[in-house]
């Protein structure tokens, strides 16, 4: 089993290895006394995997309950949230007990979010069961829910108390949802490491996913622990998701996140190299690395239509949008572009006109 401690405003550790969801409850009770234990998760999640964490929990001490939601994007919103913070009074749950979210990004966010407003602050426990959610959102401390304007658009700033992650979660996940943590990967990659960077383009590292996973939560770690409320550095993260954002809105999240992700990581590459920040070459390096992964590059809709999602997006700020623009593989940089220069940005990197806004 491998560790990565984050030291953040809350210190936790990440757990990354095999068998732990039966670990769990023991590894918990070594960092929480054990009190109630509420399991948030999603339908599918739960026929897979509640039973077994929920046994293991009640093993180390820990009563539980259990609170389900529809798999999928569409439920994150405020209704789940209401629905889970009556559930959470129902139980009588307090501030001595703890929030389990076990599931993908989704997951976490909701659990996250909701331990965070709940009698103001409650303690959770991060156990991903994707490997995008491993890689990306487990780590960190963002939780957030969508809005009808656009996705993460309420949230908090929240850590977890322990991150488990258990490998063979995501060596079952069918191979569309494997490719949205790649895609996380490869942008990690391109951010940081090129080594990562190549790893992830050969599509040839499973063997070697604890690994990988490491990788990628000690990059956070170290980005997190400088910029912990994303005002500087941290942005970097945000590689390829304003563009991806939008387009995974404008879907109605039909399109996956990591997909999305892919999308915009490519197009944002693109406008870099025409616009001479990139190396010449790095959106072809970066749109073979995806393709080689089964990831999209392109989008059927129009710059009308991702614009509106960005004009929404939360990276805003006043009459500027930070773009993050790749320069090479393992290196990036943070440009603030005015909203009126990003209309020409989209038209540029989709070849396609777009009136006036």
């Amino acid at each position: 089993m491998r560790e990565v401690i984050v030291q953040t405003s809350t210190e936790y550790a990440v757990l990354i290895g095999r068998g732990l969801l039966e670990q769990a409850g023991a590894e918990i009770a070594k960092r929480i006394r054990p009190c109630k234990a509420a399991v948030i998760t999603d339908s599918t999640v739960a026929e897979l995997y509640a039973e077994k964490v929920e046994k293991s929990l009640q093993k180390a001490g820990f009563s539980c309950c259990r609170f389900v939601f529809p798999a999928g994007e569409g439920s994150k919103n405020i209704h789940t949230l209401s629905e889970m913070l009556e559930f959470l009074a129902e139980e009588e749950m307090t501030r001595q007990d703890i929030i389990v979210a076990l599931g993908g990004g989704v997951v976490g966010d909701m659990a996250g979010f909701g331990a965070a407003v709940y009698q103001r602050g409650i303690r959770f426990v991060q156990i991903p069961t994707t490997f995008l959610a491993a890689v990306d959102s487990s780590v960190g401390g963002k939780t957030a829910i969508d809005l009808k304007a656009g996705k993460n658009m309420a949230g908090a700033f929240y850590q977890p108390h322990l991150v488990l992650c258990d490998v063979e979660t995501m060596q079952t996940l069918p191979r569309k949802y494997f490719a949205d943590g790649i895609a996380e990967t490869l942008k990690y990659g391109v951010i940081g490491d090129a080594k990562l960077f190549a790893q992830a383009a050969s599509g040839k590292f499973c063997e070697n996913l604890e690994g990988i996973i490491e990788t990628c939560v000690k990059m956070k770690r170290d980005i997190v622990v400088e910029d912990e409320f994303d005002t500087g550095r941290r942005q970097l993260l945000n590689l390829g998701h304003t563009l991806g954002h939008a387009i995974e809105k404008r879907s109605d999240f039909t399109i996956t996140h990591g997909h999305a992700v892919a999308i915009g990581l490519y197009l944002i590459a693109k406008a870099a190299e025409q616009r001479g920040i990139a190396q010449a070459g790095l959106a072809g390096q970066i749109k073979e690395a995806l393709e080689q992964n089964g990831l999209p590059t392109e989008t059927a809709y129009t710059a009308e239509e991702i614009m509106a999602g960005i004009l929404r997006d939360k990276k805003r700020r006043g009459g500027e949008i930070v773009f993050v623009f790749p320069v090479k593989i393992g290196y990036c940089e943070l440009i603030s572009i005015p909203v009126e220069d990003v209309q020409k940005l989209v038209e540029e990197v989709l070849e396609k006109k777009v009136e006036p806004i």
